[in-house]
């Protein structure tokens, strides 16, 4: 519920962002958190200071004109959404995917503002990208996309202004063709405006398992306090992507066995559990569908592919939910079926993959539940530390950065326990994670007055 004083802000947004959907949602779930705050601390409702949470400080909207292996012009459409500063410069991934418009930007970007700040790094809250589809195009066609878009991109961008890194569709093939451009066009090498190059020209070791493993990091965290663990757990990871994988991948190394991975032309489930060298040689040597599991490995070895739309990977029953795929995909059914078979705990891999209503029933369910602000951290905590890197002209181990990405995925768990505990709703997370959120970005922006 709304608290009656922030109903006419929630109002006020709703009418400001028609046709958006996501990110109404976004700021919805957020003000339904602040009603305890504000009855305890009035002041945050002073100048504006919500409303201007909400509403970001710079939209950017550019046409991408590229030509494909045909010689055809084809255009889409860039974005920018530099949300929030108060911390730090503006950080987010940039996403390519036909679904990518201003709302799912601007949802992306708030959410992003309070995960940023959760972590805390000194980083702002942003998010980018273009409804041009990667898949099925040639290296050739990526590579004239991603420059004509950093052409537009590199006028906002800066390691002190905006620092992007990847998303759906956006890989280290991405980083590097736009890092590319970037230097060319700004004739400097400036390591720091991009997060998730490759090692050998700035990027930091564990990144592309940073996301996976800190939503691991974070269940386990949850898990432990009520006296469990992922040892001998059952658990389904929706998606196929690294944030999916390096779930698979840290699961397994605590004892847990995943059963079901998917992607978006349906879900394997492996009874004997995820064959994780075959996922991989899948996904990232072959670039092929789910469905690859199975003919690699044989029905006939207790693997099954199910086409979409025969039936949910959520069907699969488990002990714990990783949804990793995209915003709303676990739905109020999903959740019940989840519940009904048993499960303890749900981590979002992926920003918003549950929809308000499967919260609602985890909730009252008395299911453990990370929400992805909290949960996913890990991948923009450790281009953090890329950002650190390079501003240090240095190189930490795989070790080292996993340890760093360790302590600071169980501060975000911890920091979210205690602000739901000091606020009356233990073992929240949501609340916790808002609050907390909320309350490093509000103060800063109190510091700063009113620009």
């Amino acid at each position: 519920m709304i608290d009656e004083k922030l109903e006419p802000l929630l109002e006020q947004v709703l009418g400001r962002s028609p046709g958006e959907p996501e990110f109404q949602q976004a700021v919805r779930e957020v003000l339904e958190s602040l009603g305890r705050v504000i009855a305890k601390h009035p002041h945050y409702l002073e100048h504006a200071l919500i409303e201007r949470i909400c509403e970001p400080e710079r939209q950017i909207i550019f046409r991408v004109p590229w030509v494909d292996d045909q010689g055809s012009v084809q255009i889409n459409r860039g974005f920018r959404v530099q949300f929030n500063s108060a911390l730090g410069p503006y950080k987010g991934g940039i996403r390519f995917h036909p679904s990518v418009n201003l709302g799912i930007i601007k949802f992306l970007g708030f959410e992003q503002t309070f995960k940023n700040a959760l972590t805390g790094m000194p980083i702002g809250g942003g998010k980018g990208g273009s409804d041009f589809d990667p898949r099925g195009r040639s290296d050739g066609e990526i590579m004239r996309f991603c420059q004509s878009f950093m052409i537009e991109l590199h006028r906002h961008i800066g390691e002190y202004i905006d620092v992007p890194a990847g998303d759906i569709g956006v890989g280290g093939r991405e980083i590097g063709y736009m890092f590319g451009c970037y230097k060319r066009l700004t004739n400097r090498y400036e390591a720091g405006v991009l997060t998730g190059k490759a090692l050998f020209y700035g990027g930091s070791r564990a990144r592309t398992e940073a996301t996976g493993y800190g939503n691991t990091y974070f269940v386990r965290a949850m898990l432990a306090t009520r006296g469990l663990s992922f040892e001998d757990k059952t658990v389904v990871v929706s998606g196929s992507g690294n944030v999916a994988t390096y779930s698979v991948e840290k699961v397994q190394s605590f004892g847990g066995k995943v059963v079901a991975v998917s992607d978006s032309s349906g879900y394997v489930v492996d009874e004997d559990g995820i064959d994780l060298a075959l996922l991989k040689e899948v996904k990232q040597i072959r670039h092929g569908r789910i469905a690859d599991y199975v003919a690699l490995k044989g029905e006939t070895h207790g693997a099954l592919f199910v086409k979409s739309g025969e039936g949910s990977i959520w069907d699969i029953p488990c002990d714990v939910a990783m949804p990793s795929a995209t915003q709303n995909e676990l739905t109020g059914k999903d959740a019940k079926t989840l519940v009904a078979n048993g499960v303890v705990a749900v981590g979002e891999g992926a920003n918003m993959p549950c929809t308000p209503e499967a919260i609602r029933i985890f909730e009252h369910a008395g299911v453990m539940f990370g929400p992805g602000k909290a949960a996913n951290a890990g991948g923009v905590a450790t281009s953090a530390l890329e950002m650190q890197q390079n501003a240090s002209r240095d190189s930490w181990t795989f070790d080292k950065t996993e340890a760093r990405l360790s302590e600071i995925m169980r501060a975000i768990h911890d920091t979210c326990a205690s602000t739901a505990e000091e606020y009356g709703a233990p073992g929240n997370y949501v609340l916790g994670a808002n609050i907390a959120g909320f309350v490093r970005v509000a103060e800063a922006m109190r510091a700063l007055g009113v620009i």
